[in-house]
């Protein structure tokens, strides 16, 4: 049994905002309600995620432990946007420790990691084809970005993969692979 407490506002968030649950994105808070689970009184956010059509009751007191934030100011937004026009960071390790690494990041809840694994994971057109685990986990990361951004500048979310796209133009383009190794080379006998 839940009852839909009168107070909007808890842990400095309040029914009817947009916040940021690091596992699933932007959500937006429809009530704060109190519930009884195995005999305790826990007052619980509800979350909607309606674009993943998903409800999720997270206990007010756990709201931070488990990452969950406000929507991102306007100049941390232009500050992940501006990761997005640097040189992708790829490490040369296996594909599974990276993996493991732009799922952390993804699922950190921090935009700008998250921006880091967009930059760091895209891929233009002349350059060869993404793995299916890759392409997964970067249109993960763009989501997230992009959802964030639609948010915070209100806008569509097609618009605001338009100003992603944009801002990943500006990014410096990638050496064909070994064309790298090479220049890497030629620094070191400079």
């Amino acid at each position: 049994m839940s009852t839909p407490k009168k107070t909007a506002t808890r842990q400095g968030f309040k029914t009817g905002e947009s916040v940021v649950y690091p596992a699933h994105g932007v959500g937006r808070i429809t009530a704060i309600e109190e519930q009884e689970i195995a005999g305790f009184k826990l007052e619980l956010f509800v979350v909607l995620f309606e674009k993943d059509k998903m409800v999720l009751r997270v206990p007010t007191a756990k709201a931070a432990a488990v990452g969950m934030r406000k929507l991102a100011e306007p100049d941390k937004m232009q500050k992940a946007l501006d990761v997005l026009t640097g040189r992708a960071r790829i490490k040369r390790t296996m594909w599974s420790r990276r993996a493991q690494e732009y799922e952390a990041k993804i699922n950190s809840g921090d935009l700008t990691a998250v921006a880091e694994v967009v930059r760091d994971l895209h891929r233009s057109e002349a350059q060869p084809e993404q793995s299916y685990s890759e392409r997964q986990l970067y249109e993960a990361a763009l989501d997230r970005v992009m959802r964030e951004l639609a948010h915070v500048n209100k806008i569509t979310d097609t618009e605001a993969l338009k100003l992603i796209d944009g801002s990943l133009a500006k990014a410096p383009k990638r050496a064909k692979p070994g064309a790298e190794a090479e220049a890497d080379l030629q620094d070191e006998a400079a």
